[in-house]
């Protein structure tokens, strides 16, 4: 007989790894970084292949919980990209004024 896993367990999320961002569960990889590679036209197949210690299973867990919840995920990369350009105009200024 078939063990049937329950979906809910692949995600899971702790304050002390990846800053709280939800990740699969037994690994470092945030659902952020699946769904970067997913965006660059990467199929889950592709996503799972790239990533061996991942099974598809856990690739379309992840996409499922972007899907679901979109809003937050795209928040946390938008919130990364800005303070990424601060940093950058921060550096270039420091740079500017180095003699």
């Amino acid at each position: 007989m078939a063990v049937s896993v329950d979906i809910g367990t692949f995600i899971v999320r702790t304050p002390e790894m990846r800053g709280g961002r939800p990740r699969l569960a037994g690994t470092g990889v945030t659902v952020r970084r699946l769904v970067g590679w997913y965006k660059l036209g990467l199929s889950p197949e592709e996503i799972a292949d790239e990533c061996g210690h991942l099974s598809l299973a856990q690739v379309y867990a992840a996409l499922t919980y972007y899907h679901a919840n979109s809003d937050e995920i795209e928040a946390d990369v938008s919130a990364e990209e800005r303070e990424a350009e601060r940093l950058e105009r921060a550096h270039a200024r420091a740079t500017r004024k180095a003699p």
